[in-house]
């Protein structure tokens, strides 16, 4: 019933402080530390660099999803070095096995020291036979995989040893070339005797105790350099595990080198102090999901919300955050994002009684619209912010306005052109996006302004700043702030530009949430700011605009034509001849009508627009469509036209997730493609597109795999289940005051509310048992020394 099983990984954790790290040998003893995460021997996260500290804070997080098996988490502190190869002072290895140990908890780690001959990774396949004909002991070297790569290439070769107490013989494999998963498949013949206890049969030549032989087997990565080559690992294996059966075949974990690495007191070394979160998600075939799934994906229709399932699962959770992570890619996979986050900032706005503090919680609402942001908003932030940020980190231009921080050689006035230059641009780059935004996102901050312009219907500013609040404050300004975790940047900027940065993200943050109330006392609190600001009107000229486009108001059309197409064709015997036709853009549909709609293509479901070559029908100023399942062929009035029209078209798509990357340049007639011929009306294209999405950039979600996380968050908080439970049932009982041990759940209704939970913790039930059962029928078929499960 399981064979379909598969287990997934996932990390997240906080590299907080480190302390008491050894000074530097020099008479200036401080360092510049920074902190690497690493999965084995690959690098996975890198935090900032702290400038001149022995003690240095880091305090950061990060996340991340673990595509394949290893053996260690790592962490090292490394110090950085101007003129050569930055140095390694420590790390902290955590064995997979060991990180439940410390899982949700803050940790201070000795330092251990870093050496060449302890850093390994990877398994070795090997096969050892003993024959009972002659006095060999045969050696078949198979494979190995998951070798490190050192200095950017990986050609291994494998030295093999038989060790005993009056011998030592050793062979090699050849070297494989540019893989860190070699097949060797190379057979070795090691001649012993073996003592009358193996057998009847009386030897000639000295008998010799095969118990007390061991196999030596080390990879090494044949190096061009003058330092010889690099040790990778190796593997020490008894020949006693032969045993009377005479035959072994295992994997086995690479290990460090014995007596490998310097002589280092590891108190010497200082400390780390970690916060690791690990989880493994064993996942089924989707229909065992099918209950708690259903139960999710209805949250958007539940009355009222706060009684549906998605709502309960961040009420329980002990940070909102863990919970929006799989309700936000477990919506956005089954297309219900939009309702479902509409329906929760519905309710959160209903229960403000402030204007000034909407959203401004960390709420389910704004970690479910934040993740949203993140996963949809990616490739758009790039497209938007990318250029500018690389300009700002390699022309070091100084923006520094706080005369306390100036260096003798800056002048404040230039320094203040500077920032004021940067913010000008970034905010302009900004405030002119808004075609390229996502249809998701314009969804959802359609449905903010107006529940927030309901709600507070005296407050005119509330509609702009319930959206702002989330496209500057949560949105530009941290990606501005920490270009590296957006995938803008591949690692954290210097000291000098960071502080740039920050400076114009703050400023970035303010003009997003300037209202009159605020602005005299931000610029008398930093007197040194006013010359950058532009004015509140002006500002609010730029928001009413930039909202405008962000929130989609659908009633006012990007562009409106009149022009000629090409019947697409959808029924088998319709014709296919050209008609004059109204067409009609927005952010949200591209249709076109006669006197009504006569076809709606959602944004979200153009792949592709290009020109479509003339010899197709012999027209001129031809472009197309591309659908997932069809092709649209239009002809514009003018060259101008369809060049118009191909740009706008490609803007406001060009952040869907299944943008082509090829396409066809002629169209499909007469059974084929006329510019390759191909016969096939599905064949991918011939022709790099010319603009949008590279076909990889994608939301790769696995709804299965998130309904599993759920799941787990839900077995993890139980007890917190039925102590909802127990409060729906004492807010329905008693009249009279909320107890205190219950005042921290959001109960709208309690009889609704009992009753999703009740259905909870049946669908929750469920899975525990089928999980209970695969791990019984895993744990009878498991065979030590498989693939799988690697001897030591």
């Amino acid at each position: 019933m399981f064979d379909e099983q598969i287990e997934l990984q996932q990390d997240s954790g906080n590299v907080l402080q480190a302390k008491n790290i050894p000074p530097y040998p020099g008479p200036n003893r401080m360092r510049d530390c920074y902190c690497t995460v690493n999965l084995d021997q690959e690098e996975v996260f890198r935090t900032k660099i702290v400038e001149k500290s022995l003690c240095p804070f880091y305090g950061e997080d990060f996340y991340c999803e673990i595509p394949r098996s290893f053996r260690h988490l790592s962490f090292y502190i490394f110090d950085r070095d101007v003129f050569r190869r930055d140095s390694s002072i420590g790390k902290v290895a955590v064995k997979k096995e060991d990180l439940q140990k410390y899982h949700g908890k803050d940790t201070w780690f000795q330092l251990q020291p870093v050496s060449a001959d302890s850093e390994v990774q990877g398994k070795v396949h090997l096969e050892l036979r003993l024959s009972e004909v002659i006095t060999d002991s045969g050696v078949i070297m198979l494979e190995c995989q998951g070798l490190p790569i050192v200095n950017g290439q990986c050609d291994p070769y494998a030295a093999v040893s038989l060790l005993g107490p009056s011998r030592s013989d050793a062979k090699k494999t050849k070297v494989k070339r540019k893989t860190n998963n070699p097949q060797f498949e190379e057979v070795f013949y090691f001649e012993v005797t073996r003592p009358l206890s193996y057998t009847k049969r009386q030897f000639d030549v000295e008998e010799e105790d095969v118990d007390k032989l061991a196999l030596r087997v080390d990879l090494w990565n044949a190096s061009n350099l003058k330092f010889g080559d690099e040790f990778l690992g190796g593997v020490r294996v008894p020949l006693r595990v032969l045993g009377q059966a005479g035959v072994h075949d295992a994997w086995y974990f690479l290990q460090p080198r014995e007596n490998g690495g310097k002589s280092v007191k590891v108190e010497e070394l200082g400390s780390l102090r970690l916060n690791i979160v690990y989880t493994e998600d064993h996942v089924f075939p989707s229909e065992h999901y099918t209950p708690l799934r259903d139960l999710l994906l209805h949250s958007a229709n539940v009355e009222p919300v706060s009684a549906s399932t998605a709502h309960i699962l961040g009420e329980v959770c002990r940070e909102k955050q863990e919970a929006a992570i799989p309700l936000v890619r477990l919506f956005l996979h089954y297309g219900k994002i939009v309702p479902f986050i509409s329906a929760i900032a519905h309710a959160e706005v209903n229960r403000t009684q402030d204007p000034n503090t909407i959203f401004r919680g960390n709420s389910l609402t704004s970690k479910c619209i934040d993740e949203t942001m993140k996963l949809a908003g990616m490739h758009y932030l790039q497209v938007t912010l990318k250029p500018i940020i690389d300009e700002i980190c390699t022309d070091h231009k100084s923006c520094e306005i706080d005369p306390v921080k100036l260096k003798e050689s800056e002048n404040l006035d230039t320094n203040r052109e500077n920032l004021r230059q940067y913010v000008d641009r970034i905010f302009n780059v900004i405030t002119t996006s808004g075609v390229r935004c996502p249809t998701v996102m314009c969804d959802i901050f359609f449905s903010l302004r107006e529940s927030a312009a309901t709600r507070f219907q005296v407050d005119q500013d509330v509609r702009y700043t319930a959206v702002s609040s989330f496209i500057f404050l949560r949105f530009f300004a941290p990606a501005i702030l920490s270009p590296n975790l957006f995938h803008l940047r591949p690692h954290h900027p210097d000291p000098a530009t960071s502080r740039t940065l920050t400076l114009i993200s703050k400023t970035i943050q303010t003009l997003g949430s300037l209202a009159k109330s605020k602005s005299v006392s931000f610029s008398a609190q930093h007197a040194f700011f006013p010359s950058i600001f532009i004015s509140f009107d002006q500002t609010r000229l730029h928001l009413n605009f930039y909202v405008n486009c962000f929130q989609c108001c659908f009633s006012r059309p990007l562009f409106f034509r009149f022009m000629i197409k090409r019947a697409q064709g959808r029924n088998r015997f319709g014709m296919k001849n050209f008609k004059k036709r109204w067409f009609r853009l927005t952010n949200h549909e591209f249709t076109y009508h006669k006197t009504k709609a006569l076809c709606s293509i959602p944004i979200e479901n153009i792949l592709a627009v290009e020109r479509l070559e003339e010899e197709s029908f012999k027209m001129k100023n031809m472009f197309q469509v591309i659908q997932p399942e069809r092709a649209l062929y239009i002809q514009a009035n003018n060259c101008v036209e369809a060049r118009d029209w191909i740009d706008i078209l490609t803007k406001v798509s060009q952040c869907n997730r299944k943008r082509l990357s090829t396409y066809h340049p002629s169209a499909y007639l007469n059974g084929h493609w006329l510019c390759c011929k191909l016969s096939a009306d599905t064949a991918p294209g011939c022709t790099p597109c010319t603009g949008g999405l590279p076909a990889n950039i994608q939301l790769d979600v696995d709804g299965d795999r998130e309904t599993e996380r759920i799941y787990s968050l839900f077995s993890t908080y139980m007890t917190k289940l039925i102590k909802m439970q127990e409060a729906c049932g004492s807010k329905s009982v008693y009249d009279g005051p909320e107890q205190e041990e219950y005042s921290s759940f959001v109960i709208d209704d309690p009889q609704e509310t009992y009753k999703t939970l009740k259905q909870i913790v049946s669908a929750v039930q469920t899975l525990e048992q089928q999980h209970t059962k695969y791990k019984r029928d895993k744990f009878k078929k498991t065979k030590i020394g498989s693939q799988y499960v690697v001897c030591c």
